[in-house]
């Protein structure tokens, strides 16, 4: 079964939003074992969406789309597909109840008739119920194959995918089963890792492919089946991974299983029942950014302090005037004080900090642009770890995040 996915929207080819839509999309299909073909952006143009429609249904089963549904004029998605399906627009009472009462409770501005326009909606689609907009999912079948039009606002288009298309390719299709496990890796780079497990991977099983996915500071190693038994596709998976442990146990950091590593420590942590603080200056706030993406974080986070400036390291770490001076802004005793008053202010088990040159100029700091320190201070001692991160500045921030993760999580694995 395999599947194309179209994002419809000038707002994308101009670089105004990025696509993450196509990222979840991919990842849900994947998950129930349909193939993406392929992902094409196009603007919202009728000549152009008919074109692309027609050379999607060429090569895949599945075509999605997303984006083009909204009120204005702009939004043509609705109207070609009418043209492209031989179908004409019909008013869809349930739908504009639906507007209407989202209007009336969510929203302060009066309904118009552009939003009313909105039931109007093409009389051959199977309506797919958009629980938190006005823009209703649409789903076609058309020569044996399924074309469906969503909504492209992210969390429309994500609860219309998880309650309404993923359950209905599910029933129309006996789908081949597809397994993903990925292995975390830290501290080296993919040249170094490949050359070391060579002989393992020139000896996998044909069925199961193996991909290199490095980002800055880890690398993950992923590997791929495809199957009709699902039991025993992961057994197949699963003997390959305990082959390799052994040849990179000095940076091997876990499976992710689409879990991230700091959802890995945010499981250790609420696992051992102790909690964990933040102190950041180069990174400005990162680190605590991706752990309180995920939901469960106050189980185990107290809390963050951004110390971008000398004094706010002072007033609300304790960072002595005099230490600061003698050692640098950038600097072991530095990043160790940040870790040691962050824990003790917030009253947590681990703390982690960073202060670093994270460039584009050198300014004060006695330190070159890309030099870190990470400091973590735990129940049993206070260390820090210098690093050269590079000298572009989203590349320092991003690997000191990493960095502080893999530290963190390695110091949980060991207390």
């Amino acid at each position: 079964m395999k599947a194309e996915l179209i994002s419809i929207g000038d707002e994308i080819l101009i670089g105004q939003i990025v696509n993450t839509n196509s990222v979840f999309l991919a990842k849900q299909l994947n998950k129930i074992g349909v193939e993406i073909n392929q992902i094409t952006s196009i603007l919202d143009k009728k000549n152009i969406i008919i074109n692309t429609l027609d050379d999607a249904r060429k090569r895949a089963d599945i075509i999605i789309m997303t984006g083009g549904l909204g009120p204005t004029k702009d939004d043509l998605t609705k109207q070609t597909l009418c043209e492209y399906f031989n179908d004409k627009l019909e008013k869809n009472e349930a739908v504009l109840a639906h507007i209407e009462k989202i209007f009336k409770k969510y929203i302060s501005t009066p309904i118009n008739d552009l939003n009313r326009a909105q039931a109007e909606l093409p009389s051959k689609a199977i309506l797919l119920h958009n629980q938190y907009g006005t823009a209703a999912g649409m789903w076609f079948l058309d020569r044996g194959q399924i074309f469906i039009s969503l909504p492209g606002i992210p969390y429309e288009m994500k609860a219309l995918i998880i309650n309404e298309v993923i359950p209905r390719i599910k029933k129309q299709f006996v789908l081949p089963s597809i397994f993903h496990k990925t292995i975390l890796t830290y501290g080296l780079g993919e040249s170094v890792i490949a050359e070391r497990i060579s002989s393992w991977e020139d000896n996998l099983p044909k069925e199961i492919k193996l991909a290199y996915l490095p980002s800055l500071g880890r690398v993950r190693l992923r590997l791929s089946t495809i199957g009709d038994d699902m039991k025993k596709i992961k057994k197949s998976v699963n003997a390959q991974v305990e082959k390799v442990i052994p040849l990179i146990k000095d940076i091997y950091y876990g499976t992710e299983e689409d879990r991230p590593i700091e959802v890995l420590i945010s499981e250790k942590l609420i696992e051992k029942k102790q909690t964990l603080s933040c102190a950041e200056s180069c990174t400005g706030g990162a680190i605590a950014t991706r752990l309180t993406a995920n939901s469960g974080t106050s189980k185990y986070f107290n809390g963050s302090a951004i110390t971008y400036s000398n004094s706010s390291k002072t007033k609300l770490l304790g960072v002595t005037k005099n230490l600061i001076k003698k050692n640098g802004l950038v600097s072991h005793e530095v990043a160790k004080a940040m870790a040691v008053g962050a824990k003790k202010n917030f009253g947590t088990d681990f703390a982690i900090s960073t202060t670093g040159n994270a460039g584009p100029t050198k300014g004060d700091n006695k330190e070159d642009i890309g030099i870190v320190f990470i400091g973590i201070a735990t129940s049993e001692k206070v260390e820090s770890f210098r690093f050269n991160m590079g000298n572009n500045r989203t590349r320092v921030i991003q690997k000191t995040v990493n960095q502080a993760f893999e530290i963190l999580y390695d110091s949980l694995v060991k207390s």
